[in-house]
Parts: C-alpha cells; structure tokens; sequence
C-alpha cells in the first residue's frame, strides 16, 4: 500500500510540479509581449501625433496648418480648447516658439523611445508630465468628473518602465549594456 502511494505521488505531483512551471512561464512570456505590444502602441500615438502636427497628414491637422508649413503645432488646442482653472496659462503659451519645439521634441522623442524600446523610463517621465499637461489643459474631462485617457496612458507610461517593457522585442537589454547607460541607470 505504501509502495502504491509513493508510486502515485512520485507519477502524479512532479509532473504537476512541471505543469504549473511550465504554465508560470508561459504566463510570464505572454505578460512581457503584451506589455511590449502596449509599449509600441502608445509610442506609435506619441510618434503618430508628432507625424501628424509637422506634415498635415489630414487626421487631425490639415496640410496648411502643418507645422512645417508654419503652422503651430500648440496654438489652434491651446488657445480654443483650453478650459478649466488653467485656461489662462495654456493660452498665454498658444504658439509660443518654445512651447511648439518642446511639444514637437516632446512626441517624437518619447514616441521613438516607445517603439525602439529605449530609454523608457525617461520616455515614461517624459511621457506621463505630457500626458498630465494635457488633461490640464481641458478640466474637467468631457466624460467623467476627473478620469480621462491621458490619466491612464500616463499610469500606463509608468507601468512600462518598471516592468523593463523595452527588453521585449525592442531595443532595451542592448540599451542597457551601453557604458552610459550602465553609469546612469536613469537612462535605461
């Protein structure tokens, strides 16, 4: 009889044992490429919106308030769509030089980071301040007392950087075993 239990036990809880590694693993494989598939998605809307605002692409910015057409990327938002208690600000930087060359710096840089991979946490930082400066912009949210996509793309943003999402079919291990980026962790 005892021969019969350890016989079962032996058969029976090791290969369990290995299931259950084997189902961690997966499970653990799955949960890097869907955080990687979420990291290439919000760097194509940074990249995308960035596209957009320099060349008119018709989507949301036409060809003759391009950017490179001399149109400004943060005049048309800023000055007519800025609303709640900080509407005095955002329209007071409407057009402003510098506030289009860091909007413009700001979308293309965290975009290429997100997609390559690279650089995600300061993209996240970068990326979730954006994001936060954006829902500013228009309180209170059209669909909710205070929740809004950019609230949640900004979270998003942050968890991405601390699950290491750019080592996953980008560019981040390579990033990372860079000397520069090996002296200020920061960067990775």
């Amino acid at each position: 009889m005892t021969a019969t239990i350890e016989r079962i036990t032996a058969d029976t809880i090791a290969p369990a044992a290995e299931t259950t590694r084997d189902a961690g693993t997966t499970r653990q494989k799955a949960t890097r490429y869907v955080f990687a598939g979420l990291r290439v998605a919000l760097g194509w809307t940074f990249l995308w919106a960035f596209l957009d605002k320099m060349f008119g692409l018709g989507h949301e910015t036409a060809a003759k308030a391009a950017w490179i057409n001399g149109g400004s990327p943060t005049k048309g938002f800023l000055t007519f769509g800025a609303a709640g208690p900080f509407k005095g600000f955002y329209n007071e930087i409407a057009g402003a030089a510098w506030a289009d060359w860091l909007f413009m710096l700001g979308l293309l840089g965290i975009g290429v980071a997100l997609i390559l991979g690279i650089g995600t946490r300061v993209a996240a930082v970068a990326g979730g301040l954006l994001l936060v400066m954006m829902w500013t912009a228009a309180l209170p949210p059209e669909n909710n007392p205070f929740m809004d996509d950019h609230l949640i793309y900004a979270g998003l943003l942050a968890g991405l950087a601390l699950v290491d999402a750019g080592d996953t079919l980008g560019l981040g291990r390579a990033w990372a075993r860079l000397p520069l980026v090996q002296r200020l962790p920061w960067l990775k």
